[in-house]
Order: C-alpha cells, then structure tokens, then sequence
C-alpha cells in the first residue's frame, strides 16, 4: 500500500523558503539542509512531510508527489501496470527514487521507505 510521504515544492531562494515555511506551518528540518534540498516535518510530530527542492525553472512542473513504499520494486511494477510510465532520469549513485509519471505526464516519485529516518521523524518533537 502506498502513502503520500512528502509534498515536493520547487523554490528558487532554499533559505528564504526554508525560513517561511518553517514559520507558516511550524515545521522543523528533518535533517541538516542540503544547499538544494530539505525536507521539513511537524514539529507536532504528525503530519505531511514538506519537502523544498532549488528549481531552476520558472514554470510548471516544479512540484510533484513522494510516495512512500515499503517495496518499492513491486510498487513500480504495480504502477506500470496501471498506466503510470517511467520517466528519462538521471539518478545519483545512492538514489533511493524512481521516477514515473502518470498518464496525463505528471510525474511523481516512488521512495524506497527507510525505517530508520522514519522513525526518527516520529520521536522529534
């Protein structure tokens, strides 16, 4: 079973982002915050994930949906099945994402859940 993990938002000033939407929905860094990348959780401890990704782009497409998954390979094989299409994508080394995009072109991201960051997430606060 799938379950939406984060919210991606594409910004193009991360630290400006960072500090507003950690204001607006009293969120904190789930990690230290990579120069392009940060995902903020509820410092309530629930909650949707809201993760901020440096765009370059000042057009559409610069947000997507994580799904979470406990394996991801049958989960993407599920999805291809279902109409979903993979997408041309150059992976780092360690990625821990596939991307897919469904069939109106909107693409999204199947993640492979680690337990270990998950449950950090849920013991902060």
């Amino acid at each position: 079973m799938l379950e939406i993990g984060s919210i991606v938002w594409g910004v193009r000033d991360m630290a400006r982002a960072t500090a507003f939407w950690t204001a607006v929905l009293d969120y904190l860094p789930r990690e230290t915050p990579d120069e392009d990348w940060v995902v903020l959780i509820p410092r309530g401890g629930s909650g949707v994930q809201l993760a901020l990704k440096l765009v370059t782009s000042p057009v559409a497409r610069r947000h997507h949906l994580d799904l979470y998954a406990e394996d991801q390979g049958a989960e993407v094989t599920r999805l291809l099945g279902l109409g979903a299409a993979r997408v041309d994508w150059h992976y780092e080394p360690d990625a821990d994402y596939v991307v897919l995009a469904d069939p109106d072109g909107n693409r999204f991201c199947v993640i492979h859940k680690n337990a270990e960051w998950f449950q950090r997430c849920t013991t902060q606060g």
